[in-house]
């Protein structure tokens, strides 16, 4: 539910969603690195961030234990999440949809109404000003899902200072609190 941060004398907060295929090993990975980021900086407050997949048929299911197990040897819990599908309401309720390779970005910018179509962007593009897809790793072994966790820190380090210092463009702000 959209709601109005200042009508509810809360502090206005960016909504980021992470997109990839499935939502078992990129975005739940790229939810919980930059969660950490945040809270390394002292920012938590400032954002709500969550991660979902264009396809439904890992709804439910826990990250795949390979982002699990990277996580966890960076210190990061992510076990506790559970993928879900990109629904209509998300266009509306995220201030910066990131997806994480091109056929993410064009899966979702298919389905968001043409008001929302500002909002979605590559994560790398968006975060580094690469025009480079995270790879999906779910095919490899685990030594692509740690080459993807140094890109989504890396990224999420540069995504974090952009929207702190304001120089990430933020087209249609959504709704500030949820």
């Amino acid at each position: 539910m959209k709601h109005n941060a200042a009508e509810a004398g809360e502090q206005a907060r960016t909504a980021v969603l992470f997109v990839c295929l499935g939502n078992i090993c990129r975005s739940p990975l790229a939810e919980g690195v930059f969660r950490a980021v945040i809270a390394e900086q002292g920012m938590e407050d400032a954002f709500h961030v969550e991660s979902a997949g264009t396809g439904a048929w890992h709804v439910g299911a826990p990250p795949d234990p390979r982002s699990i197990a990277v996580a966890r040897r960076f210190g990061l819990d992510i076990s506790g999440q559970r993928a879900r599908r990109v629904v209509a309401e998300d266009f509306s309720r995220f201030d910066v949809i990131l997806g994480m390779d091109r056929a993410n970005v064009r899966a979702l910018s298919q389905r968001a109404p043409r008001q929302a179509q500002g909002r979605i962007h590559l994560f790398l593009d968006f975060a580094l000003g690469r025009r480079e897809d995270i790879p999906d790793p779910y095919y490899g072994g685990e030594d692509g899902f740690a080459a993807v966790y140094w890109r989504i820190r890396e990224a999420s380090e540069a995504l974090a200072t952009r929207l702190r210092d304001g120089s990430a463009r933020i087209s249609g702000q959504a709704s500030s609190t949820m």
